[in-house]
């Protein structure tokens, strides 16, 4: 991967003028005056002359633009942790079958979260799909629940939905 090519000259009489190419060949090209305002030119091919977007910044803006750009308001999730948060989570759909315990009872008296640990995000009556139900959504057989959880909790609602609790 190249990396990224920042280059700083001097525009005498008006600022600085700061270009950086990236590893993509896009450029950025910054002019910084004296009085504070940023006028902001980017370039999707970084040998081109004609820039394909600009837009002019106050110092406020700048200085909000720049704060954002830290993370002032947003952190990105290491990708690695995502990936060890994903290897311990299962979204799994699993059918309920007619000698389940959970047929015919809402959400709430089937008590599946306590029961089991896995949460049910989701249902499908026959043509019909159900994101994030309602507690007092009935649990139909033949239903497919969407759920989430460990893997010994969405093994534990298998059981339960297979009427093998």
């Amino acid at each position: 991967m190249k990396d990224l090519n920042i280059s700083v000259s001097q525009l005498p009489g008006i600022g600085q003028k700061i270009t950086m190419k990236t590893s993509e060949d896009d450029m950025l090209v910054i002019i910084v005056h004296h009085t504070g305002k940023r006028e902001l030119y980017f370039f999707d091919d970084g040998d081109s002359e004609e820039a394909d977007f600009a837009m002019d910044l106050t110092p406020e803006e700048t200085r909000e633009l720049a704060a954002q750009l830290l993370g002032a308001t947003y952190q990105p999730v290491d990708i690695e942790k995502i990936r060890m948060f994903k290897r311990q989570i299962i979204v799994d759909y699993i059918k309920v079958k007619a000698k389940s315990s959970l047929v015919d009872k809402t959400i709430e008296e089937s008590d599946v979260r306590n029961k089991t640990g896995a949460t049910i995000i989701g249902i499908v009556h026959g043509e019909d799909m159900v994101a994030i139900p309602e507690s007092d959504t009935t649990i139909k057989p033949g239903d497919v629940l969407m759920s989430i959880g460990k893997e010994e909790q969405i093994s534990s609602l298998s059981k339960l939905c297979q009427g093998e609790e």
